[in-house]
C-alpha cells in the first residue's frame, strides 16, 4: 500500500487544496450520484460512467470513426452471421446468429453511444428490441439452443445481459429491468446439474456474476445474492493455487472477472486473491513476453512459450475489458497499468491500418502474416495469421468492443463522489460530483506519444465551485512525474500509484500532469534471457519493411466465418504482408546507445501506421544468421546465446502497436558495442 503524503499547492487565496499519494482504501464510499455497490456488497472503489459521458477526441476517436466505416460499422452487411432472414434473435428456431449477434452488438452499440451516431444506433436499437421481444412467460430469453441431454446454452444470454445494461443506462428504457429479473429467476429455478456445464459459459461465469451485481444495484431483489453464489458454485474454478481449470487463451483473459467479482460478497473477500494469483500464474508460465498478454494462441500449451506464440484479437479486446472492471472494482493501478500495455501495444497490430481486417492471432514476434497454415509451430491449424475480415466468427464479431469500452473509461466517478483519470487519452467528460453539481472535464494530450496531460474544469459557470477529489493515476514507469494546478507545482512527492488532488473547483480550473517516458529494458528469463525495449508505456519493435499483398478473401477466409450473399468481394480483400528487410537481429541491450527520435504529429490523427509513426528509435543490433524461418513461414524460436552474431549496426525500432510484422522479443547481443552513459530519452 502507498503511504499517504500530504501536501499543499501555493494557490490563490481561498483555493486551499491538498494532495496526496493515497491507497484504494483511502476511497471511502460516501456518493450516491452514480449506482455503486448496493449493501451488503463491498463498493467498487471507482464507477464506470454511463454509456456516452466521455466522448473520445484525439487518435481514440480516429480509431471510433474508422471503426464505424470499416468492418465493425459494416458487419451486418457482409457477415452471414449478421443476416437479418433466418436469424435466431429474430425468428424462433432461426439457424444462426446465437453467439454472433450478442458478441457485436456489445461493441457496436457502444460505438453508436460514442459517436452518437444515429444511423449506427437505430440498427443497434433494432437488434436490442428483438433482445426484449424474446421474452418468454417462463422468463427466459432469446434463442433456445439445447445440447442432446435437454441443457440449454446460456453463454450468448450473458453477453446480451452486458447490451442490456449499457442500453439501460443510455436510455433508461423501462422494459430492461423487468426482463433481466425475469431471467434471473429462471437461472436461480435452473437445476444446478444443468446450469452453466457447458464449455464456455462454464468458463466465463464471471460475465453472468457481473450482470446479477448490476441488477442487484438497482432493484435490491435480495434473491439475486444467491444468484450469485449459484453461480460461482457452478462455473469453472478459478481459484485454485497452481493449476487454471482451463488454458483456453480468451477463457483466461476474462476469468480474472470471476473471483474478483465474487470477492464482492461479504465473507468471500479472500476471493480476490485468486485474481492476482491467476494473473501472476499466466504470466509466469506463458507470459514472458512483451504487450502485456501472454502466449498461448487458441491455448497454452506446455514447452510452447516462445514470443512467437500468440493471442487471439479475442484476448486482447477480453483482457482489456477484464482490466478496467477490475481497476474500477479494486482501484488497484496494477490494472491500469496492464491495460495499456495491450491496448497500445497489442490491440493496434491485430488490425490494418482502416480497421477492415483484422488478424486471428497476432504475436510479439511475427515475420509473416500470411493465409499459410502455421501449425505446429502456432496451436492453430489454418489461416490465421492473414489480416482477413472474416478472420474466424469469433474475433470477427468481438474485436468492434476494444476501442469503445476503452473510450468508456477513460473518465469514471469516484466512489466518494469525484473524479478519476486512470489512463489518459483526448477526451471530454461530463459527470456528477460532491454537492449534485455537474462538471465537464476536457482532457487534451498525444499520450502515449506525448508526456504531457491537460485538464481543463468546465460546466459551473462563472461564479460556480465544487469541491470534489480529483484522481489521478501515475503510471509504474513515471520517474520525477509531477502535476501543476493553475501553473503552480505543488511539493507533494508524486509516485508511482495514485495521486488525489482535493480543492474547490472553479470554471477554467487547469491542471498538468508531465510523465517523463525514458528507455528501459525488460528481461524474459525464461525465454533465453530475451530483453524488450520500453519507452514509457509503449513496448518498442524492429522495424521491418513490408510487401503487401492482396488476396481473395473467399479463399483465405477461416472455415467458420461466412460471407453474407450479394456481399461485394471486392471491397473486403484479405491482406498477406511479407518482410521486405532483413528481422532476424540480436539487439545491444544498452538504453545508453539508444536514441528517441519524434517526428511530425500525422494529419489523419493515426498514430499507428508504420509510415507516419511519430516516434522511433535508433539503437544498435546484429543479425543472427542462423535465426530463420521454417518450412510453414514461421519465425524460428529464439536463438540460443551462443549462435553467431554479426557485426553491430543501426537498427530502427518503432513503437510495437505500429507494427504489423515485428520482433518485440530479442535475442541479447551482449558483449557487442560500446554502452555510452546517459541517453534513455
Amino acid at each position: 500500500m502507498l503511504v499517504a503524503v500530504l501536501a499543499t499547492f501555493p494557490v490563490a487565496p481561498m483555493q486551499a487544496q491538498e494532495a496526496q499519494m493515497v491507497s484504494a482504501r483511502d476511497v471511502k464510499a460516501t456518493s450516491s450520484l452514480y449506482v455503486n455497490n448496493r449493501a451488503p456488497l463491498r463498493p467498487n472503489v471507482f464507477v464506470k460512467l454511463p454509456l456516452g459521458s466521455v466522448k473520445a477526441r484525439g487518435w481514440v476517436g480516429e480509431m471510433l470513426r474508422r471503426e464505424s466505416v470499416g468492418l465493425a460499422g459494416r458487419l451486418g452487411e457482409i457477415s452471414d452471421w449478421l443476416d437479418k432472414k433466418g436469424n435466431a434473435w429474430l425468428e424462433p428456431g432461426g439457424s444462426h446468429g446465437w453467439e454472433e449477434v450478442p458478441y457485436w452488438l456489445r461493441g457496436y452499440h457502444a460505438l453508436a453511444c460514442q459517436l452518437d451516431n444515429k444511423e449506427l444506433l437505430r440498427e443497434a436499437h433494432f437488434w436490442i428490441d428483438a433482445i426484449l421481444g424474446s421474452a418468454q412467460a417462463d422468463g427466459y430469453f432469446g434463442p433456445v439452443n439445447e445440447n442432446k441431454d435437454g441443457r440449454r446454452e446460456l453463454w450468448a444470454n450473458m453477453l446480451a445481459l452486458q447490451i442490456l445494461q449499457d442500453y439501460y443506462e443510455h436510455t433508461a428504457d423501462e422494459r430492461v429491468l423487468p426482463v433481466m429479473t425475469a431471467y434471473c429467476k429462471w437461472e436461480l429455478a435452473y437445476p444446478d446439474e444443468k446450469f452453466l456445464r457447458d464449455y464456455w459459459e462454464n468458463s466465463r461465469g464471471g460475465d453472468n456474476l457481473l450482470s446479477v451485481i448490476w441488477l442487484y444495484n438497482r432493484t435490491g431483489d435480495e434473491f439475486l445474492l444467491d444468484l450469485m453464489r449459484k453461480i460461482h458454485r457452478c462455473t469453472a474454478n478459478w481459484m485454485q493455487e497452481s493449476t487454471l481449470p482451463n488454458w483456453h487463451n480468451v477463457n483466461v483473459a476474462e476469468c480474472f472477472r470471476e473471483p474478483a467479482t465474487y470477492s464482492l460478497l461479504p465473507g468471500e473477500e479472500k476471493a480476490l486473491a485468486s485474481a492476482y494469483n491467476n494473473y501472476s500464474l499466466i504470466r509466469r508460465i506463458y507470459g514472458q513476453v512483451p504487450g502485456g498478454m501472454f502466449g498461448s494462441d487458441e491455448n497454452c500449451r506446455q514447452g510452447y512459450i516462445d514470443p512467437r506464440q500468440g493471442t487471439e484479437t479475442c484476448g486482447f479486446v477480453e483482457q482489456m475489458l477484464s482490466d478496467e472492471i477490475l481497476m474500477a472494482q479494486t482501484g488497484d493501478m496494477m490494472w491500469a497499468d496492464n491495460l495499456e500495455d495491450v491496448a497500445f501495444n497489442s490491440l493496434p497490430a491485430s488490425m490494418t491500418e482502416d480497421l477492415k481486417a483484422l488478424r486471428y492471432l497476432t504475436c510479439p514476434n511475427m515475420v509473416q502474416s500470411d493465409s499459410r497454415n502455421h501449425h505446429p509451430g502456432v496451436d492453430n491449424r489454418g489461416p490465421f495469421f492473414s489480416m482477413n475480415p472474416f478472420s474466424s466468427r469469433c474475433c470477427q464479431h468481438n474485436h468492434a468492443m476494444g476501442w469503445p469500452y476503452y473510450a468508456q473509461n477513460l473518465v469514471l466517478a469516484s466512489a466518494d463522489g469525484g473524479a478519476a483519470l486512470l489512463t489518459y487519452s483526448d477526451c471530454q467528460a461530463t459527470l456528477k460530483v460532491r454537492g449534485g453539481k455537474t462538471v465537464v472535464i476536457d482532457e487534451q494530450t498525444r499520450y502515449p506519444f506525448s508526456e504531457d496531460v491537460l485538464l481543463t474544469l468546465g460546466g459551473l459557470g462563472k461564479k460556480g465551485t465544487a469541491t470534489f477529489p480529483l484522481y489521478l493515476r501515475i503510471p509504474r514507469w513515471a520517474g520525477d512525474a509531477h502535476v501543476q494546478v493553475n501553473g503552480q507545482r505543488g511539493d507533494c512527492e508524486v509516485t508511482a500509484g495514485l495521486l488525489r488532488i482535493s480543492r474547490a473547483w472553479q470554471d477554467g480550473d487547469r491542471v498538468r500532469l508531465h510523465l517523463p517516458m525514458r528507455l528501459s529494458l525488460r528481461r524474459w528469463s525464461l525465454n533465453k534471457n530475451s530483453v524488450s525495449v520500453d519507452y514509457g508505456p509503449l513496448t518498442m519493435s524492429l522495424l521491418i519493411r513490408e510487401r503487401r499483398e492482396r488476396a481473395d478473401s473467399r479463399q483465405t477466409a477461416i472455415g467458420d466465418s461466412h460471407r453474407q450473399e450479394g456481399a461485394d468481394a471486392s471491397q473486403w480483400p484479405t491482406t498477406e504482408i511479407y518482410a521486405a528487410s532483413p528481422w532476424n537481429y540480436a539487439l545491444v541491450p544498452c538504453v545508453g546507445s539508444m536514441r528517441v527520435e519524434r517526428t511530425a504529429w500525422p494529419q489523419d490523427n493515426y498514430p499507428f501506421a508504420l509510415d507516419s509513426v511519430p516516434l522511433r528509435v535508433k539503437a544498435l543490433g546484429a543479425q543472427v544468421p542462423t535465426w530463420g524461418q521454417d518450412s510453414t513461414g514461421l519465425c524460428q524460436v529464439l536463438p540460443d546465446a551462443s549462435a553467431p552474431r554479426g557485426e553491430v549496426e543501426d537498427i530502427v525500432l518503432v513503437p510495437m502497436g505500429a507494427a504489423r510484422l515485428r520482433i518485440s522479443a530479442f535475442p541479447p547481443c551482449e558483449e557487442r558495442g560500446a554502452c555510452a552513459s546517459g541517453g534513455g530519452r
